[in-house]
């Protein structure tokens, strides 16, 4: 993993802390499936990012992808882009666990499987 792929996944990580994401942790052989981040801490040591004292590249959320969003998402989010500011689009990415910044594609993330986060087609 690039120290570029590092910084990403930990920016990602940073931001979906307040949302509960899924991740799978990968620790001395072992996986931990959906592990919930919610008293998890990232630091930065010495230049070596952790997450909750683990190697920040043993740590893969479990994103949804873009097209996975429901016709009541999209337009919800087409609402929020003309209502409110970008910070507010951005949240309610996270909120919805959607990986806007293409880690599934780089391989620093899992394809959440469907209904792993509850969310429905209404």
């Amino acid at each position: 993993m690039t120290q570029e792929d590092k910084e990403l996944l930990l920016k990602d990580l940073s931001s979906r802390l307040p949302y509960n994401v899924k991740v799978n942790e990968e620790i001395q052989g072992d996986f931990t499936l959906l592990g919930i981040v919610e008293d998890r801490v990232i630091t930065n040591c010495n230049c070596e990012y952790k997450y909750n004292d683990f190697p920040i590249e043993l740590i893969e959320p479990y994103p949804r992808p873009m097209y996975s969003m429901t016709e009541e998402e999209k337009e919800e989010l087409r609402t929020l882009k003309w209502t409110k500011l970008e910070h507010y689009t951005v949240d309610w990415l996270n909120t919805n666990h959607f990986d806007y910044r293409g880690l599934i594609e780089k391989g620093l993330a899992i394809e959440a499987p469907e209904g792993m986060y509850n969310i429905k087609e209404k």
